[in-house]
């Protein structure tokens, strides 16, 4: 069957099918979710080549690899800032405990978000990030710095535009805040998980207009998931972007990323 087919029997499932196969809301979320899969991007939207996208998997092979390298050793910080850092979509802090770790060593003050994995945004968690951003401001006196991988920029940068007395920068890393939200090659993957489109999350926010405060992209040319168009952002959506060498995944945890990180962090 061809896609077009395809989708045109997904829509049909929608509408007719499903909820009288399943009734009740779980029939109407999936229903919801089989109308979202069969959207399409707009022709002005920008993808990550495949071979990119499938080099993304060797990311697995990153925590063996870094045996075998020489320790990162980060110059003890300059200026010791307080950091929230906010993870991708689908990811656990977890996933970012080696970059607290190193930022940690250099004598950061280094937080979590406080939320588990990330599924995407919902006012309710939104309303417990704002809240964890404003205790950990009130605990250490200071205003704290977001560093956001992916998704989890985008909700550095939403926050910093409600809350700019309480953060003193925002750095993303490889974050879709720019062009169309459907330049990367996941958005399919994020409206299944979700149930709502990329186009029209369940907050209301202008996700290209700068954050009150110093904001810095960092993109990757061989980041195989998020388009270098939305990751790097136009002058006026940020203050400055930044070019690394990593894939996506890695944004989290290779040594030029936490190097950059780390730099951005003695800028102050």
């Amino acid at each position: 069957m061809d896609y077009d087919g395809f989708m045109t029997n997904a829509q049909h499932l929608r509408k007719w099918e499903l909820p009288a196969l399943i009734p009740g809301s779980l029939g109407t979320a999936l229903a919801r979710r089989v109308e979202l899969l069969a959207a399409q991007a707009p022709a002005h939207a920008h993808r990550p080549p495949l071979k990119l996208f499938l080099g993304e998997s060797l990311s697995v092979f990153e925590p063996a690899l870094r045996k075998m390298r020489e320790p990162l050793a980060l110059p003890p910080a300059r200026v010791p800032q307080v950091v929230i850092l906010l993870p991708g979509f689908g990811t656990h802090p977890v996933r970012m405990r080696y970059m607290a770790e190193q930022l940690e060593a250099a004598g950061h003050t280094v937080k979590n978000w406080g939320l588990g994995f990330n599924f995407g945004p919902s006012e309710e968690n939104f309303a417990v990030l704002r809240q964890r951003l404003l205790d950990v401001r009130r605990r250490y006196g200071c205003k704290v710095v977001l560093v956001g991988w992916s998704l989890g920029g985008i909700f550095g940068r939403e926050l910093a535009k409600l809350h700019p007395e309480a953060v003193a920068k925002v750095i993303t890393m490889g974050s879709p805040f720019s062009h169309t939200p459907y330049s990367n090659n996941v958005w399919r993957i994020y409206h299944l998980v979700t149930g709502h489109s990329v186009e029209h999350p369940p907050l209301v926010c202008d996700m290209a207009a700068k954050p009150p405060v110093e904001t810095v992209a960092l993109w990757s040319p061989r980041d195989g998931i998020v388009s270098v168009r939305s990751a790097r952002g136009r002058p006026g959506e940020r203050d400055r972007a930044l070019a690394l060498r990593c894939s996506h995944l890695g944004f989290s945890n290779s040594p030029e990323a936490i190097r950059t990180v780390a730099a951005e962090l003695d800028r102050g």
